[in-house]
């Protein structure tokens, strides 16, 4: 955890103190001018930059929880790459300025009292939130590197502590700090970090398919050393350099290194020769006068530029060989297992029982597929997919009385199993039996059926929906619009296969330019809105059309449509978790009030779904379903208590209790359906 601290301790640190001068000065600056009166409006912008800047935050994090697999991977290589310019953009800028920052920060404030308070508030706003978004975005990407967020928040909070102390000091003229030497140090040392980031988004790029080269390694070391080691874990987490690495993150972290450090270099050097002459004129500029009359470092002339970036990336190979020389680097227990396509589970002795961790090395020419099964039955107790040539990862699994045999599945080749071992000591240990596309066909089969049945009602509903808007009988068409909008609202499990009409169907108006009024938002959500805000017959007949035209053609595409048969466990969890961020926050409300009725269509399709699924979840674990039934039960009674003979209660007019209640049962009820993704998950030739 404390090695991944390090980087968001730099950011926040060095984001901090330079957001902590620019608002100790605006604040020095009004003081000094006799208008003390006029320092809420320098909070208040500080205020406005801080929320935007956690809901920035907030945004990525949501954003990228709501993507595929493959999406977040690319998301989340993209916001890398910017974190990286970002950073880059600030590191120099701030060298560039540090010793003007006061001057320039005063001549903005007197031109902002003299505007007026609103030009004040943007003045504080914009200084401190470049800093705060740029915070917020390198450190969820920390986050997101390091797989888990309580290391690199301490880390954060820390130096944004520390920051604060130190820039009370600064005002308060208890402290004296060279800050030009401070921003170049952070300066280097952010740029060390930047260029791991870099290494990383590249990684994700690369995973998520938009960028090639994947299975190109420049080196792999797993082999020779534990990934989870506590060196390891510590060269990783400062500067994000791997045990195995692609060509193309090698070559965009030394390149970064080399070009932006010697040029960062190359910069201090140039600024520090224009201030020799002026040697003891005092350091950058701050709040009080904070100048400490250090002079600038003098240059040691004759060292080459190359030097230091040079060091920063052979130190850590070094200091890598060196280990790899005096220790294999494995924890003890590990065995190397060898995969190819021709053989499988070579060096894979008599394992003890517990926890053990293999090292499955790919001799062969194919990505591979990997398990460690029983050979009896076929239950999966371990897996690595896409093994690629030549690379070693760990496979860490639990090792109780019973067979156990490795599984190899080369890409277009033959499955290879491995000699059974048998182990006599031990807990019996609870394996996963593969599901096949043929065990989903049947239940695709039954579900595409369910989804032509309902597709058939809604366009009849959608017609007469129409009807009412063309006749003019608006009071009509609330009630079906309700039937209509529930009864597609049951077919959730389908969405993935309806492509764009989806959207066209049942899209939300988010994002759009002009929102509620913009050509692109149709569908029901567009006719609740009109139905709900007084838009007349004539208004919303286009809108009706355009919809029963949509839904039609939905109709007569769905049965040529392709459902992929892996997508079908997914849903039973993706619906719910939509019906949580949308229908139970009252996101989708256009004026009806009944997104609680939506809320309940939607648990009877993934109930539609479960049923379907049942036969395969009880060989596997009988008990999930007892629990998802179970909560299925309790979060319906609570949404069915909103059901009043008038009319359905609007979420946001639900009791403070009873809404809690409601968030917490579906936030437990998808905690149990998230097992059944990995239960049901399709495995080639397991």
């Amino acid at each position: 955890m404390w090695d991944e601290a390090f980087p968001s301790f730099l950011i926040g640190l060095r984001e901090g103190l330079e957001a902590g001068l620019i608002v100790s000065i605006l604040v020095a600056t009004l003081v000094r001018a006799g208008q003390k009166n006029r320092l809420p409006q320098v909070w208040t912008g500080v205020a406005a930059a801080l929320a935007l800047s956690l809901s920035f935050g907030a945004v990525l994090t949501f954003t990228a929880a709501n993507l595929s697999g493959h999406a977040q991977e690319a998301f989340g290589g993209v916001l890398s790459l910017i974190a990286v310019c970002f950073v880059t953009a600030m590191v120099f800028w701030m060298r560039r300025s540090a010793r003007t920052l006061s001057a320039e920060l005063k001549e903005k404030v007197q031109a902002s009292l003299a505007m007026g308070a609103g030009a004040l508030v943007l003045t504080s706003f914009l200084a401190v939130a470049r800093e705060g978004l740029e915070t917020s975005l390198f450190l969820w990407t920390n986050v997101r590197t390091a797989g888990e967020s309580t290391g690199p928040l301490i880390g954060a909070a820390a130096g944004l502590v520390l920051s604060t102390a130190l820039c009370w000091g600064l005002y308060r003229r208890a402290l004296k700090m060279n800050l030009t030497r401070f921003f170049t140090v952070t300066g280097a040392g952010l740029i060390v970090v930047a260029a791991g980031v870099l290494g990383y988004g590249l990684r994700d790029l690369q995973e998520s398919g938009l960028v090639g080269g994947g299975s190109t390694y420049a080196f792999d070391l797993s082999g020779h050393l534990d990934a989870s080691s506590w060196y390891a874990t510590l060269v990783q987490g400062t500067l994000n350099l791997t045990v195995t690495m692609t060509v193309l993150q090698v070559v965009g972290y030394v390149a970064y290194l080399g070009i932006v450090m010697t040029t960062f270099i190359d910069g201090v050097r140039g600024g520090a020769s224009a201030q020799a002459p002026a040697a003891g004129s005092g350091t950058a500029s701050v709040p009080t006068a904070a100048a400490t009359g250090d002079a600038a470092a003098p240059v040691r002339p004759g060292r080459p530029r190359w030097v230091l970036p040079t060091a920063l990336v052979a130190v850590p190979v070094v200091v890598a060989g060196a280990v790899v020389a005096v220790s294999d680097g494995k924890q003890d227990g590990s065995a190397t297992v060898s995969v190819s396509e021709r053989e499988c589970g070579r060096g894979f002795g008599s394992p003890q029982p517990g926890q053990q961790v293999f090292q499955m090395h790919n001799t062969g020419d194919k990505v591979s597929e990997v398990y460690l099964v029983d050979p009896g039955t076929g239950a999966v107790y371990g897996e690595i997919e896409g093994l690629a040539p030549g690379t070693t990862r760990a496979l860490t699994a639990t090792i109780g009385i019973g067979d156990y045999a490795w599984r190899c599945v080369p890409t277009g080749g033959t499955s290879v199993t491995s000699t059974a071992v048998h182990v006599t000591g031990g807990s019996e240990v609870k394996a996963v039996k593969p599901v096949s596309e043929d065990d989903l066909k049947a239940p695709l089969d039954s579900y595409k059926d369910y989804v032509v049945q309902g597709l058939a009602a809604l366009m009849t509903q959608t017609q007469k929906l129409q009807a009412d808007v063309h006749s003019g009988d608006l009071a009509t068409a609330e009630a079906d619009w309700l039937t209509a909008h529930l009864q597609y609202a049951a077919l959730g499990a389908a969405y993935g296969t309806f492509a764009d009409l989806d959207g066209k169907i049942d899209g939300r108006p988010d994002g759009l330019a002009d929102k509620y009024q913009d050509p692109g938002f149709t569908g029901f959500l567009r006719l609740e809105y009109g139905l709900w805000h007084g838009q007349s017959a004539a208004d919303l007949t286009p809108v009706a059309d355009e919809l029963a035209q949509n839904v039609a053609k939905l109709v007569h595409d769905f049965p040529g449509q392709d459902f992929d048969p892996g997508a079908l466990p997914l849903r039973a969890h993706e619906i719910l978790e939509n019906t949580l961020q949308f229908e139970l926050t009252g996101d989708t409300d256009m004026g009806s009030g009944t997104t609680l009725a939506t809320a309940q269509a939607n648990l009877a399709g993934t109930q539609e779904l479960l049923t379907l699924l049942q036969p395969l979840l009880d060989e596997r674990d009988p008990q999930v379903l007892v629990r998802v039934n179970a909560g299925m039960k309790r979060v319906g009674d609570l949404v069915a208590a909103a059901h009043r003979p008038e009319g359905w209660t609007p979420v946001d007019r639900l009791p403070a209790d009873r809404r809690r209640q409601l968030d917490g049962a579906t936030g437990q009820l998808l905690e149990d359906l998230a097992p059944i993704p990995a239960l049901l998950e399709i495995r080639k030739a397991a």
